[in-house]
């Protein structure tokens, strides 16, 4: 199949092809790939973590979220823990010893946390989205044979990709359309664009105007982050503002995305849609590790001055449900320091902030 002209691909219309020739050649090109903002210079992220009190996390006021493979009831197996920003005070959400949670994610308004869990053995085996309360309780299931969801920004909204087979699979690309579910309703509706396949690691944008996602090896696709939007069919590679990688990331305000550019780097950069094509500035890594190790599932804070993310050896598998011995939780400020806040090594990943300060005594340690 002949490749369609990028103008048709980024959804523009013939009659804006003049605006867009424009914009083109207002870019700048950095090594062969044409770039919005030039990365701005500034402090070197360092490669290995530091001590942990060197960034005095005690003093910030919301919790991690965070997938770990915990012994329970002496069996080991995925759990969801809840910590500090500096580690201390962890509760097993779960505690689940015959099933698996995964894939946390803690609605805008900070009362519950959309999962995975994957149940059964074997051809038996499924990978099921649920929600339940912040404290663990009140588990709902959304939808069997589905993964990876997401909030919309009123928090009334699940978001989450179709499994592409019905036979289990742990690719994370192994997708095929996006459904949104009501909370109240109880209600599914496909997006829009029903073309979407192998999409993965899905974020809704605080103004509810975008989705951005990773995707491979689809689409005419070979491997890139894709802004498209929420309630139409146009879809934006983001390659063409510099950004590259996958598992993107908006911080609560909107104004900023995180991403994974490669296996050991992290990044930042504004987002703004002010031209009706989303666009990334300011362009800057804030993780930077050592190549025989990995950095991966970055999540920005609430106040947007720190950054959460899963580090560990490089043979660690970060896809959903991989094993990752070693692998730890760390926090990042935005000068390039950052430091593990979990030690065990239990396979910790995943980590997602809570935008609101809870107390201890409102979660329930089963």
């Amino acid at each position: 199949m002949a490749k369609r002209p990028y103008i048709e691909r980024i959804g523009l219309p013939v009659k804006s092809a003049g605006i867009f020739i424009f914009l083109i050649l207002t870019l700048s090109v950095v090594n062969g790939t044409v770039r919005g903002s030039k990365t701005q210079d500034g402090p070197e992220p360092r490669k290995l973590p530091s001590p942990r009190n060197e960034l005095g996390l005690e003093k910030i006021p919301f919790k991690i979220v965070h997938e770990t493979f915990h012994k329970t009831d002496r069996r080991n197996n995925w759990e969801l823990h809840i910590i500090n920003a500096d580690g201390s005070g962890a509760v097993n959400l779960t505690r689940t010893p015959d099933i698996d949670e995964m894939y946390p994610h803690v609605s805008p308004d900070g009362t519950k946390i959309s999962f995975v869990v994957d149940e059964g053995t074997g051809r038996k085996k499924i990978r099921s989205v649920y929600y339940m309360n912040i404290d663990g309780t009140g588990r709902v299931k959304v939808a069997d044979n589905a993964r990876q969801p997401c909030w919309s920004p009123d928090s009334k909204s699940i978001a989450y990709l179709k499994g592409e087979y019905e036979r289990y699979s742990t690719r994370e690309y192994a997708t095929g359309g996006l459904f949104i579910y009501d909370l109240q309703t109880r209600r599914h509706r496909q997006h829009p664009n029903k073309d979407l396949l192998h999409i993965y690691a899905i974020c809704w944008s605080p103004d509810g105007k975008w989705f951005v996602g990773a995707v491979q090896g689809a689409m005419e696709f070979s491997d890139a982050i894709l802004a498209f939007e929420a309630n139409g069919k146009k879809l934006f590679d983001l390659e063409r503002w510099g950004v590259i990688g996958c598992r993107p990331d908006f911080s609560l305000d909107g104004r900023k995305m995180v991403w994974g550019e490669t296996d050991s780097n992290l990044r930042i950069g504004d987002f703004d849609d002010k031209s009706g094509i989303p666009r990334i500035t300011n362009i800057r890594d804030i993780v930077n590790c050592l190549d025989e190790s990995k950095v991966y599932h970055v999540d920005i804070s609430p106040d947007a001055k720190y950054v959460a993310f899963s580090y560990g050896s490089f043979d660690g598998g970060q896809q959903v449900g991989g094993k990752a011995r070693g692998w730890n939780i760390c926090v990042a400020d935005m000068t390039g320091k950052w430091v593990k806040i979990t030690t065990d090594g239990n396979h910790n990943k995943e980590p997602d902030w809570v935008p609101v300060a809870i107390p201890n005594s409102k979660l329930v340690a089963k």
